[in-house]
């Protein structure tokens, strides 16, 4: 296999400017020419070994942040986009998509920005939408879609908050069975506050934070992992104010609601990483071989809150597998989503029918694997499950979710639950896509419409599944 070229033009560009040297400098401080910095920074040129190490030397830059290429989500998001028959004329070919995302990786984000304002308009327009209706103008994107972005592009790994929690869970030894009762005393004692375990008032109620009295009440049916992180939520909107204030300053929201549905974002982040710190949760999951089900037990917490936190294990010099996770409702809805991997989940539209992770309603509470190969040539295990949500009672809601975990199949191998798969037969990888839009495959009996940048032929006394030919 040919050894992949690294292009980290817009990185060194961002380096240089951080450390206030002229591109002459760098090449000093770099022992090479100008030209040649000039080159790499317009990914005219890849970054070599040698480069790399004299980087981490001169300036202590972490090699795998240049390997990390999130150029690749973006040009999948980006071809999403072109899938739109709005550009059915004239699409831009993936070398035209590729140039976009890794040289002006800003004018990408802003054309997707411009995009979403053009769809929610004919939507507002039609009157598909009656909320966005009263969004004032201009505002096109809505807040949950930009605080959305904020964590996709951000490797859903907020470092000062993983390592703020991570500190305290070592200070507090909250580490054993008895970490919830640790958790209670500490905000007893540090913050004055009064935690009581009580029956719902109302059938939904989860947390409820009495200021005044200075009292935190919890929904005593929930489970111990979901009162413990709803504890943690609490506590990391009263020490960490300060922290998520500069973390929501630097990312420049349009709007306060935007701000305060991300505030409530990195509360859970900062909850995740307490109850599973990062470097303990890491050795963890490599010792067992990422079997989510000891790690719940081992640190107690859901399979749901084991599989997220792996999802998040981006740190700098120290990660972990890059995986792929979801939360899937019954009606195909994506309703949680992250991607550390090349896979990326579509931003207009439902997900794949060939995905396992509808098949995990079939068979709740077990977790079933698919070795799945994607359009672009990549393969993945995949691993889902499904798992309801009770709070309460018999006439309590329960919510139903299917969950879906994987990574590319060349870490498999750390995974228990590759031991007993054949993951060198191409005949045992499933076909699966992003979207219909923008998957090219030409004999998918699922598909629901034909990809965009293909035509289509129509035979009228021929009728086969899908009732046209891709050309």
């Amino acid at each position: 296999m040919a050894q992949r070229k690294i292009f980290a033009g817009v990185k060194l560009r961002a380096l240089r400017e951080q450390q206030k040297l002229t591109q002459a400098e760098f090449a000093t401080r770099l022992d090479i020419s100008t030209s040649y910095i000039n080159q790499l920074e317009n990914n005219q040129r890849p970054v070599t070994a040698a480069i790399m190490l004299s980087l981490a030397e001169n300036f202590n830059v972490d090699v795998t942040s240049l390997l990390a290429d999130k150029s690749d989500r973006l040009i999948i998001d980006l071809k999403e986009i072109f899938a739109d028959p709005l550009f059915a004329d004239n699409p831009p070919g993936l070398q035209e998509l590729k140039s976009l995302a890794t040289n002006t990786p800003q004018t990408a984000h802003a054309f997707m920005r411009l995009y979403e304002a053009y769809r929610k308009s004919n939507e507002r327009m039609a009157g598909v939408d009656d909320v966005l209706m009263r969004e004032q103008a201009g505002n096109l994107q809505t807040s949950y879609e930009e605080v959305r972005d904020f964590f996709h592009y951000a490797d859903n790994y907020i470092d000062p908050l993983d390592r703020a929690a991570e500190d305290l869970a070592g200070e507090q030894a909250l580490d054993g069975h008895d970490k919830m009762e640790r958790l209670v005393k500490y905000c007893e004692r540090v913050h004055d506050l009064t935690v009581e375990f009580v029956m719902p008032n109302k059938r939904d109620m989860i947390r409820q934070f009495d200021r005044t009295r200075r009292v935190i009440r919890l929904n005593t049916t929930l489970d111990k992992s979901t009162q413990f992180f709803q504890l943690a939520n609490q506590l990391a909107l009263l020490e960490q104010t300060s922290l998520i204030n500069q973390i929501l300053s630097d990312a420049n929201f349009k709007r306060d609601e935007a701000r305060a549905i991300c505030r409530i974002g990195l509360a859970n982040y900062y909850a995740g990483a307490l109850l599973m710190p990062y470097n303990q949760f890491l050795k963890e999951a490599q010792a067992v071989r990422y079997d989510i089900e000891i790690m719940a037990q081992r640190f107690g917490a859901s399979l749901e809150q084991v599989a997220h936190r792996l999802s998040t294990l981006q740190r700098p010099q120290l990660r972990g597998i890059p995986f792929f996770f979801a939360r899937v409702d019954q009606a195909g809805t994506i309703t949680k989503r992250h991607s550390a991997t090349a896979l990326q989940f579509a931003r207009f539209g439902g997900a794949c029918p060939l995905w396992n992770v509808h098949r995990a309603f079939e068979s709740p509470q077990r977790i079933i694997r698919q070795r799945a190969e994607t359009p672009d040539g990549k393969r993945y295990l995949c691993l889902a499950w499904a798992s309801e949500k009770r709070a309460g009672g018999f006439r309590q809601p329960t919510r139903r979710y299917a969950y879906a975990l994987g990574c590319e199949i060349e870490h498999a191998s750390e995974l228990i639950y590759s031991d007993d798969l054949d993951i060198g037969a191409d005949a045992a990888f499933d076909p699966i896509g992003v979207s219909c839009r923008t998957c090219e495959r030409r004999n998918c009996t699922q598909r629901s419409v034909p990809p965009i940048a293909a035509e289509i032929s129509i035979t009228p006394d021929e009728r086969s599944v899908v009732p046209y030919e891709i050309n």
